[in-house]
């Protein structure tokens, strides 16, 4: 269900680590509790953030929620599709949804998150 070569966060976040850089999305699970995505705030390029920083928000039918950052890094890049199309989150979140493109300030965080097995491990105990 998670792409196996993602890493993700108890906070709903991926990262996919390409290059020495991070591509940064929230998953599905996040995405199926928040229902239909109607609005994306995303940081600036160039802006530098701290392992849980919160870089942005997103806005839906029911809710508002913060999106943290999984590491440390300088954004690179946003997705301005995402922006201009919301809906892309609930439609491919793990691919076309992407959030930010990251560089990676210290590898030492990717260690602390999950696999694709543990994130689903995770998700599946907060429903029972």
């Amino acid at each position: 269900m998670y792409p196996k070569d993602y890493l993700y966060t108890r906070e709903h976040e991926w990262v996919c680590v390409k290059d020495n850089t991070a591509l940064i999305g929230i998953t599905s699970f996040a995405t199926n509790e928040l229902g239909e995505v109607v609005f994306v705030e995303l940081p600036l390029v160039d802006q530098t953030f701290t392992e849980n920083d919160a870089i942005g928000t997103v806005e839906s039918v029911k809710a508002v929620s913060e999106i943290f950052a999984p590491i440390s890094g300088t954004v690179l890049e946003v997705n301005q599709e995402v922006i201009d199309a919301p809906e892309i989150l609930n439609e491919d979140p793990h691919s076309e949804g992407w959030l930010v493109k990251m560089t990676i300030a210290n590898e030492k965080e990717l260690k602390v998150l999950m696999s694709a097995e543990e994130y689903d491990d995770y998700t599946k105990a907060g429903r029972e």
